[in-house]
């Protein structure tokens, strides 16, 4: 079996070997610079631009008072995971390093109101409304969850970053749903720019 060996300038090496098998392979590389990930690569081994940052935190302090008919950031101070610290659980915002295309995703459910009620939640990029969901009624024996819902959301790596708000209709003030699985934000890296 015959190899190549790239020897670099100050240390280490790589060596690249045929398969000791007949046949003809061709590796095929882009016409651009990037990274090769191997076979014995594991997930934490690859650089930020690939791997990307990752974040979900979720509601552990209840949200009172909430005026009806207007749109209040829900704010989630629990984090379950933030691979990057790009989520600030003081802000309740998410702003990625890492440029690129991410999938926001939350989910909110309000109580304190009578039956008639409904929820609406929306993704705000940079203090601006991005993607807003569909209304959820309530009922006399379960509370509305806007959610799960999600959307893809650029990201420029430096300044953008993203909010989960919160709009309610009912017959008077109300308060959100604090858990994991009611009230909860989180996104991650699909495809970095």
């Amino acid at each position: 079996m015959s190899s190549i060996k790239l020897v670099g300038s100050t240390s280490g090496e790589i060596t690249i070997s045929a398969p000791a098998v007949a046949g003809t392979n061709t590796l095929t590389l882009p016409a651009n610079t990037g990274t090769i990930v191997t076979s014995a690569s594991g997930v934490g081994d690859l650089p930020s631009t690939i791997a990307g940052p990752a974040f979900s935190a979720w509601q552990s302090v209840q949200q009172t008072g909430i005026t009806v008919n207007t749109w209040t950031k829900v704010t989630l101070t629990t984090e379950t995971f933030d691979t990057n610290s790009n989520y600030d659980t003081s802000t309740s915002k998410f702003t990625p390093t890492v440029a690129g295309y991410y999938y926001i995703t939350g989910s909110v459910t309000i109580v304190g109101a009578n039956s008639a009620y409904y929820v609406i939640g929306a993704i705000y990029k940079n203090g601006t409304q991005y993607s807003q969901f569909s209304p959820v009624s309530g009922g006399g024996s379960y509370y509305p969850t806007s959610g799960p819902f999600g959307n893809i959301v650029y990201f420029n790596g430096t300044t953008d970053y993203v909010e989960l708000y919160v709009f309610g209709s009912a017959g008077g003030a109300f308060d959100t749903f604090n858990n994991a699985v009611n009230t909860n934000f989180s996104g991650h890296l699909v495809r970095a720019a």
